[in-house]
């Protein structure tokens, strides 16, 4: 990182941290969180970025496709599975919770389908993914998925935790309709732009994106275009 992107960091963005997008979902979801929960870390990998609730509640079980998820330190119990076919039985959790899941669904209907199953009435789905409005899923789509590896590793990310996008649940219509096909309740649902993490890698493309996030953030009519969306349903 160039002494310019520092610059820019401490002058137009001092409060922000690396990872501020998932210390706010994590704020969210803690404060839900009770010493009897049992929690599903939907989509919980390797455990790159955690949110950490482990002994702080009942239990928290994790499922995921990528065999690493076995070894996830942040979980009490790990399963190899997918979204749409969730290895747990009928109202097994108070809590689920999907971290960057939803734009790497190929059948959002069947997801959210199960995840209603394995909730507990009354329980509670936390979402934290991207909207699809924003430009960088807007570039995303239209760019293969070697360029997405090749960029993520730029930017310090391993090309091995890069995955396939669809962005087929990545709007709030989207959500409000999954929700309601699948009957679940919206408690909230925020949309959020922040730092614009994706552009820090040089300080011209990083100014053009805090120029944007001051333009999204201005009025309420462009919120559409702000990244981070934040959902909190109720079964």
């Amino acid at each position: 990182m160039g002494i310019l992107t520092k610059t820019i960091d401490k002058y137009i963005y001092p409060d922000y941290q690396d990872n501020w997008d998932i210390f706010l979902f994590r704020d969210r979801i803690k404060k839900h969180l009770k010493a009897d929960s049992v929690v599903l870390d939907l989509g919980a990998g390797a455990g790159i970025i955690p949110l950490d609730f482990k002994g702080q509640v009942l239990r928290v079980c994790g499922v995921d496709p990528d065999q690493r998820v076995l070894q996830n330190p942040y979980l009490d119990e790990a399963k190899t599975g997918c979204a749409e076919s969730i290895p747990y039985d009928d109202e097994t959790f108070d809590i689920v919770i999907c971290m960057h899941l939803l734009e790497h669904l190929c059948h959002p209907q069947d997801a959210f389908k199960e995840i209603h199953r394995v909730l507990k009435p009354k329980g509670s789905l936390f979402i934290k993914t991207t909207n699809k409005y924003h430009y960088v899923p807007v570039l995303a789509q239209i760019t293969p998925l070697c360029f997405h590896k090749f960029y993520n590793k730029l930017r310090g990310r391993e090309t091995e935790d890069t995955f396939p996008t669809y962005y087929r649940a990545n709007s709030e219509r989207q959500i409000n309709r999954y929700a309601e096909s699948t009957g679940f309740s919206i408690e909230s649902l925020e949309l959020i732009e922040g730092r614009p993490e994706y552009l820090r890698l040089t300080w011209p493309a990083y100014l053009i994106g805090s120029l944007i996030e001051k333009i999204v953030n201005s009025t309420r009519i462009l919120r559409n275009f702000r990244v981070v969306m934040l959902v909190t349903m109720r079964k």
